[in-house]
């Protein structure tokens, strides 16, 4: 079983750029797909960016593909999500998930496919 732990929101401006943290412990992140999530007041939670237990498969959703980065440190059984060119509109609570199914190649963009979630940390980005 693996625990997770976000940490790195916080209110920033339009147009800024912000890198949010994952930490993992119990088990090393390479041995999940690894996923980041947000939900913003009143909405569904919904994917972001994710990342196979391989690291070689990446996938994001249209919204924020060119603009976040999603990053794998395994010697600091750490993930990352970067975030540039942030528009009020990514304002939310983002989630680090962890997977724990499928194999090593395996990227589920839903949040049911996730077992392992960490607090969550809030960005707030003002106009």
């Amino acid at each position: 079983q693996v625990q997770l732990v976000e940490s790195g929101g916080g209110l920033v401006q339009a147009g800024a750029s912000l890198r949010l943290s994952c930490l993992a412990s119990g088990r090393t992140v390479s041995s999940y797909a690894m996923g980041w999530f947000r939900q913003a007041p009143g909405k569904e939670r919904e994917f972001v960016t994710g990342m196979s237990a391989s690291g070689g498969r990446t996938s994001s959703a249209d919204s924020v593909k060119g603009r976040f980065t999603i990053s794998r440190d395994n010697a600091k059984n750490t993930v990352y999500l970067q975030m540039n060119s942030l528009k009020p509109e990514d304002t939310a609570v983002y989630y680090c998930a962890a997977s724990g199914y499928g194999s090593r190649s395996y990227l589920p963009t839903v949040p049911v496919s996730y077992a392992y979630w960490g607090q969550g940390t809030q960005v707030t980005v003002s106009s």
